[in-house]
């Protein structure tokens, strides 16, 4: 009887205790699964946030070019197509008969290198792009012939004549349609230090009207005459044609890039 009593009074202390911690660990699972499913929803949510953000991300990070850039990128090719239909564009004018130089042109630079030997002399000429501007007219110049200069087309010339181991003449030219104007005429020695000024002698037009007829008539019997730097004129503007539609060209593949 008493061991009967003992069991009955262990069972009545255990039993209840029992029934707690089985009703705390239900409620803690039903806890526990309550915070997981939060988690799990929260995280679910995230990543369609991310999602649903993310192509707008990408956009503001892509590699389209701006608009601003695709219009200046169509002018651009608009001008091209116009520079490419001019007269300009793709004719290559041919030396007239007895033309005495030799040209090089490189595609690229703005001028143009003619060379040639003479009586063991050597002969190099610099041809620059034309002025096609038109000069307005100075009422106070007096001179006609000046001012029906100012409106001519023009190209600029560096004429050197060298001689071997010695100094060189180096004339700086303007040719006018049938016409050559000397501007300036210095000596050009090789051996001078760079640090030696050289004297440059006058202005050109200030020397003797005799002198002056008599170097015209120099570089005329070197090539230097009309019918050369007429033809220089023509070929000039038909290179400032390619170079600029090149250099449009140049422009498109920077934007394009």
């Amino acid at each position: 009887m008493a061991v009967t009593n003992i069991i009955r009074r262990t069972a009545s202390q255990v039993v209840p205790l029992a029934v707690r911690v089985i009703g705390r660990t239900q409620s803690y699972n039903h806890r526990s699964f309550a915070l997981f499913s939060t988690v799990v929803n929260r995280g679910a949510t995230s990543r369609n946030f991310f999602r649903s953000s993310l192509p707008s991300t990408l956009h503001c990070y892509s590699t389209k070019r701006p608009s601003s850039d695709e219009s200046l990128l169509k002018v651009i090719q608009s001008e091209i197509l116009c520079a490419e239909e001019s007269d300009e564009h793709d004719e290559v004018e041919e030396a007239p008969k007895g033309f005495p130089f030799k040209i090089d042109d490189h595609p690229g630079q703005q001028t143009v290198t003619l060379t040639r030997e003479y009586q063991g002399e050597s002969i190099d000429v610099e041809v620059h792009m034309p002025d096609l501007v038109t000069g307005d007219e100075d009422e106070n110049d007096n001179d006609d012939d000046d001012r029906e200069r100012a409106n001519q087309s023009q190209i600029p010339l560096v004429v050197r004549v060298s001689k071997k181991n010695g100094p060189s003449l180096e004339f700086g030219c303007t040719a006018f349609a049938d016409e050559i104007a000397i501007d300036t005429l210095s000596i050009k020695d090789p051996n001078a230090s760079e640090d030696q000024i050289a004297y440059e002698g006058p202005d050109f037009s200030d020397l003797d009207e005799n002198l002056q007829k008599a170097f015209h008539k120099y570089l005329e019997i070197r090539g230097i005459k009309p019918s050369a730097t007429n033809f220089l004129h023509e070929y000039m503007i038909n290179k400032d044609g390619r170079e600029y539609v090149m250099w449009l060209k140049n422009l498109e593949k920077f934007i394009e890039a």
